[in-house]
């Protein structure tokens, strides 16, 4: 086997296996606080869903975490290749199915680059920011196991 073949096996190999871990607890009617890593933040629903409309929705976190996700990847695009980040902006609007079960139906993401971002560079800046983590695990979806604690 060839050098290049060896590097590009080991390029394969898989990551290890980190769980992370995050904790929900009810605040008050529809609120909940949201602990990550000693982060904490909260989400409510809007008043006419019975809410208190402190905090965003469950659902607008979940666009919000796509949204930001390709901004960072977008961002350490600019960074990596000497471009200021700053002006960087990613839009998301996304609507919900008129069916059941309840569910995100679409969601359309806007990347707005900073004005200094040259035009040969969009298609690339593009293409990172299309590959982020969140958007990778849209694509291919996890497992997922709800449980009762006993």
């Amino acid at each position: 086997m060839t050098s290049t073949a060896q590097d590009t096996s080991a390029a394969r190999e898989p990551r290890p296996t980190v769980e992370h871990r995050l904790d929900v607890t009810h605040v008050d009617g529809d609120a909940y606080e949201v602990d990550i890593r000693g982060h904490r933040l909260l989400v409510d629903q809007p008043v006419d869903a019975g809410g208190t409309d402190i905090a965003p929705t469950p659902v607008e976190l979940f666009a919000a975490s796509l949204a930001t996700c390709v901004a960072f990847y977008a961002g350490r695009y600019l960074q990596r290749h000497g471009l200021p980040r700053d002006g960087l902006r990613v839009r998301s609007e996304f609507t919900m199915a008129a069916d059941l079960p309840a569910r995100v139906e679409s969601l359309r993401l806007v990347v707005v680059p900073p004005p200094e971002l040259p035009a040969q560079r969009q298609a690339a800046l593009l293409a990172v920011a299309s590959h982020c983590t969140v958007h990778n695990t849209l694509h291919d979806p996890p497992s997922v196991h709800i449980e009762v604690e006993r």
